[in-house]
């Protein structure tokens, strides 16, 4: 058995032929940052939906959850550091899923589980309203680590989140102990940004806002985020590599025109970053003085 340093990650998520979004994007990323990986694919296209209509591979909802039980009953999974979740393909993949979280949890006390739940933008969920509440229901409870985008978060905490206080509260009403939320509040002029709730620290990475970005900087920032706690990178460290690496391939690939993240090309962004990211400490709520108190 693989010690924790070392051990495994599960990545459930799409899969596409063409492109560097869902497991394509998360699985080359934890392999480049020296992670084994067990890729698991939840549907299959031919490239990303916004590239225009393709053909969905979809597996039966009895087959996934025979593939599940596999995973649970094999002899390795103890070898399982981590595991993370993003698209779904139907309302009931996340039930499985579930169950491998805890088995594998069953079996590993210090395993992560990172939710990134993966359902919705700026013009709202585009995924089925089922599946969106079943990665909620499900899912969301037993994560370590969930990593939703500002307008997952709305969706999730069922309000508007205009401010990154209003990101702070609706994240810690969820329950995971770690919540990294994307497209955050940006506090600098033309910049945008990525808010981790931790503890008692609520941490912004910020950078310059690039217009019409690629796909797939969801899918690449979470695991690379899980790469850099799984090495035991202290968390604010683990924010500033991670949104480095990620901007930095956003940056290279919006140079060369690029209509999908060069991953291949961009590998050492991954491990090397060099791209400037503006930290701040913003206030948490453990931190707010009751009413009334001077």
């Amino acid at each position: 058995m693989q010690d924790k340093k070392g051990g495994a990650v599960i990545v459930i998520s799409s899969h596409v032929v063409r492109g560097s979004v869902g497991n394509r994007a998360a699985v080359f990323a934890l392999e480049t940052l020296g992670r084994a990986v067990w890729a698991l694919p939840t549907i299959v296209l031919p490239w990303h939906p916004g590239h225009g209509p393709s053909t969905r591979l979809r597996f039966p909802d009895d087959d996934f959850d025979r593939a599940i039980d596999d995973l649970i009953r094999a002899p390795w999974l103890g070898e399982v550091s981590a595991i993370l979740t993003g698209y779904f393909g139907s309302a009931r993949q996340p039930a499985a899923v579930a169950r491998l979280v805890e088995a594998a949890k069953g079996r590993n006390s210090d395993l992560i589980y990172v939710c990134d739940p993966v359902m919705g933008d700026l013009g709202g969920l585009y995924v089925p309203i089922d599946t969106a509440s079943a990665i909620r229901d499900d899912l969301i409870p037993l994560a370590d680590l969930a990593t939703p985008n500002r307008y997952e978060l709305q969706w999730l905490a069922g309000g508007e989140l205009i401010s990154n206080q209003a990101i702070i509260d609706a994240a810690l009403s969820l329950g995971p102990k770690r919540m990294l939320v994307t497209s955050a509040v940006p506090m600098m002029a033309g910049g945008t940004g990525n808010l981790l709730l931790s503890g008692r620290s609520a941490l912004l990475a910020e950078h310059r806002l690039i217009d019409n970005p690629p796909n797939g900087l969801g899918d690449l920032l979470a695991a690379v985020f899980l790469a850099r706690l799984l090495d035991g990178m202290e968390e604010e460290k683990a924010l500033q590599m991670a949104t480095a690496s990620v901007f930095e391939i956003l940056a290279r690939t919006a140079k060369r025109g690029g209509d999908e993240l060069a991953l291949e090309s961009d590998a050492s962004s991954l491990s090397t970053p060099i791209a400037m990211v503006q930290m701040r400490r913003l206030m948490h709520p453990a931190q707010r003085k009751p009413s009334g108190q001077k």
